[in-house]
């Protein structure tokens, strides 16, 4: 088990109100998940590092100005003059980008904010949350808040690592396969690479 400490020498910017609730679960709650191994908790711990801010977000920020949307959204605002109706209203965004898929109904429907990106991997859309409540027995379409509380917030991020299979770049210490499976693509990569040294010395790997 790591300690606070050790966990201190990894992100020490962390704001310990954040993390300190995981330092309990977390080793139960990845062999779950067959998060089991030093390599593979490791490499999980690196990527929930970067994604989540050092354990600081558990919930998607849709913040974006005009400029932003246009150039990380662009199949929905082709235009700034299309962006500028949406900038700095994140309930807005969400949305109009998720509506109609990932489970969403259309933007009207409010879906894509209700099911936005939560938890330390963002969960996002409806058919994650029903995928995710059918495996846990909790109710987080009607709650998706829950998906925000440390235990479920963590719970998740191993769900969608378990679900995509990831234990098996892990085992062949695949930081690329592992981000890309995770990200989509290798954003962060540097980052999330720091991260994964920084574990590997407190397991001894």
């Amino acid at each position: 088990m790591i300690t606070k400490e050790q966990f201190q020498t990894v992100v020490p910017d962390v704001n310990w109100k954040y993390i300190e609730p995981y330092l309990d679960i977390y080793v139960s709650v990845l062999d779950q998940y067959e998060i089991n191994t030093s390599l593979r908790k490791a490499h999980f711990l690196a990527q929930i590092s970067h994604e989540s801010g050092s354990f600081k977000y558990v919930s998607e920020n849709l913040n974006y100005s005009a400029k932003a949307l246009y150039a990380v959204f662009r199949k929905y605002f082709p235009t700034l003059a299309a962006a500028e109706g949406y900038a700095r209203q994140p309930e807005k965004i969400a949305n109009k980008v998720y509506a109609n898929r990932i489970g969403n109904g259309s933007e009207a429907s409010g879906d894509g904010w209700r099911y936005r990106g939560r938890g330390l991997i963002q969960l996002t859309g409806k058919d994650n949350y029903k995928s995710f409540s059918d495996a846990t027995g909790q109710d987080f379409v009607s709650h998706p808040d829950l998906v925000t509380k440390p235990e479920w917030a963590l719970s998740s991020a191993c769900w969608f690592w378990k679900k995509r299979r990831i234990n098996r770049f892990a085992d062949t210490d695949d930081i690329h396969m592992v981000t890309k499976l995770i990200n989509g693509g290798f954003n962060g990569l540097e980052h999330r690479q720091h991260f994964l040294d920084e574990y590997k010395k407190l397991y001894n790997i």
